[in-house]
């Protein structure tokens, strides 16, 4: 009776003596990715910050008469994800084109870009993406099939990994192109090899340097629309946070619309946090590029939106043999491109890494990801540069000597769990190209994390779902939804649920310089977090990709509840 007494005057001290919360969150199942606390059952909130985590006596404490409650219902509540990789802008736009994601045939695809053309007869181009290379019988797409459906439009065409592109006779000629036109510096018009004609398929920069110039820009008022819609699907899918590369449908892409989202988070209409990038280009790094980040930097660098970072290019990708590698293809006497020399890629890391500006690197083959870690590894030594958190993005397929070198150099590992989807492109088309013994060093994430590097995961969206939960069903099984390759493709490299999570949260944080205020459920740390249909934990790891999230709050607000979320009074409504 004594230790009860004494328990319950230390919880009305307690009372007394805090400041109420905004929000508490009861009867949750918490997973905050804090080694120190690693579960909760309720949740304190003031303001933007979270301020304490506990069991619900602790928590109660926190409760004021105008404290609004939510009941989590046992449900699992996890920091909200970050996608570290994900073209926002060109994501957003493509959700008002025509979507070819899951089109099998090329008859399905002349079906659907036929009846989205009728739809809108009021644009002057038809655009649309996310066609497999599979679909066609050499891989690579022919204006003819657009032609014989789209005459008198002219219609382009994303790949789904957006490398390659598709136009038409008319695109083609809007453009400017002809068969006497050369192709660009690190592009190509691909061209029937017996007649020498164009087929319509564009690689890497003749489509961002030729064609989409000839494309009308969407105004502003299509920029907002089209933010808007992406925004409610990221919180639809968990999603508080965006890591932004670069971009091809806007020229800057996320970056040169910051003043966008700046309007926006002015009209409270800001409900996804933003981390953007400028993409530099070959031959060389130019003055202006390092003022123009770090003006960027200047002017935007909390918790909403950030500048200040450089992303280069340095090869294509391996299904179109555009990925640099050290060797020939399995299947061709090429070894891919290199888009950067090396000494003027060494050089510009160099003078960019000097000025305190985070890298990210797209490398895909093991010449260019060598590349990348040299860059780096010379710029510390040059610099002394100590923290930097450089990245490399996608590391497809490395060398076995290069894999330690991450840990060794401190670069962050950003990949896209679900770019190593087992299917027919992988292990047909991407692994024929590579050959048996490169194939066997596919998103090699645990090597990687056992030597010591850090793991930070995104989507690479619109090239596949922002949604995360596949990629975190992926990460675990490498295996197909329906249970393909048996047992897994390269078993070897899976992770854990818990090492899967956070590489979503606290890793990418940590990627962004960030991990002090945002990444796991910790007091002092953003309100940011989400509570899914269904207890990750506690399901086989191919049911995964059926949680649906029911309720995701940014910054202290409910920014989207789900139709299945069971409403209740005392829960704050979400922000427009």
């Amino acid at each position: 009776m004594l230790v009860l007494a004494i328990v319950c005057l230390s919880q009305f001290v307690l009372a007394q003596s805090v400041q109420p919360a905004d929000i508490i969150l009861i009867n949750a199942h918490a997973y905050t990715v804090n080694p120190r606390q690693p579960w909760a059952e309720a949740v304190a909130i003031r303001g933007d910050r979270l301020i304490a985590l506990g069991n619900a006596a602790e928590i109660a404490a926190y409760r004021g008469a105008s404290t609004q409650v939510i009941d989590a219902g046992g449900r699992l509540v996890l920091p909200g994800f970050t996608d570290c990789h994900n073209h926002f802008l060109d994501g957003s736009l493509s959700l008002l084109q025509v979507n070819l994601d899951d089109a099998k045939t090329v008859a399905e695809i002349q079906q659907r870009v036929k009846e989205y053309a009728a739809a809108h007869p009021e644009l002057p181009w038809v655009l649309g993406r996310g066609w497999n290379y599979t679909v066609f019988p050499n891989g690579l797409p022919d204006k003819k099939y657009v032609d014989e459906v789209i005459p008198d439009r002219p219609v382009y065409l994303e790949s789904f990994d957006g490398h390659t592109w598709w136009a038409n006779s008319k695109a083609l000629a809007a453009a400017g192109i002809t068969r006497a036109t050369h192709d660009p510096e690190g592009g190509t018009f691909v061209r029937d090899p017996q007649t020498g004609d164009l087929t319509g398929a564009v690689k890497e920069d003749a489509a961002d340097n030729v064609v989409r110039r000839a494309i009308p820009p969407p105004s502003h008022e299509q920029v907002v629309t089209a933010l808007r819609r992406g925004m409610q699907e990221a919180n639809r899918a968990g999603l508080v946070r965006v890591i932004s590369p670069d971009g091809v449908h806007v020229e800057g892409g996320d970056f040169a619309i910051l003043d966008v989202y700046d309007e926006l988070r002015r009209a409270g209409q800001l409900t996804v946090r933003f981390d953007v990038a400028l993409r530099v280009q070959p031959p060389s790094l130019l003055p202006q590029q390092i003022r123009r980040i770090d003006e960027a930097r200047r002017r935007y660098h909390d918790d909403w939106i950030s500048a200040g970072k450089a992303k280069f290019f340095l090869d294509g990708v391996i299904e179109t043999r555009t990925a640099a590698m050290l060797a020939p293809y399995a299947n061709a006497p090429t070894s891919g491109t290199l888009l950067w020399a090396p000494d003027q890629y060494i050089r510009a890391v160099r003078q960019l890494d000097h000025a305190k500006i985070q890298i990210f690197t797209h490398a895909i083959g093991d010449r260019a990801i060598r590349l990348a870690l040299d860059g780096y590894e010379n710029a510390e030594k040059t610099n002394h540069t100590t923290d930097a958190r450089h990245r490399i993005e996608h590391i497809e397929d490395i060398a076995a000597a290069d894999i330690p070198r991450f840990g060794q150099l401190g670069v962050i590992a950003s990949f896209q769990p679900l770019h190593a989807y087992p299917d027919d492109d992988v292990l047909k088309l991407w692994s024929g190209n590579l050959g048996p013994e490169r194939a066997q060093r596919g998103w090699v994430w645990r090597n990687i994390q056992d030597s010591g590097g850090v793991l930070a995961f995104g989507s690479d969206w619109p090239i596949v779902t922002l949604n995360p939960w596949p990629g975190v069903q992926n990460a675990l099984t490498r295996q197909t939804i329906d249970g393909n390759p048996p047992g897994g493709w390269l078993p070897q490299q899976r992770l854990t649920l818990a090492e899967t999570i956070k590489a979503y949260t606290l890793n990418a944080a940590f990627s962004g310089h960030r991990e002090k205020t945002e990444g796991s459920l910790e007091p002092g740390k953003l309100a940011d977090l989400i509570i899914l249909s269904q207890d990750l934990f506690k399901v086989e790891p191919d049911q995964i990709i059926k949680s649906e999230v029911l309720l995701t709050m940014v910054g202290g607000k409910v920014v989207y509840r789900s139709p299945n979320w069971a409403k209740s009074s005392s829960a704050p409504e979400a922000t427009p």
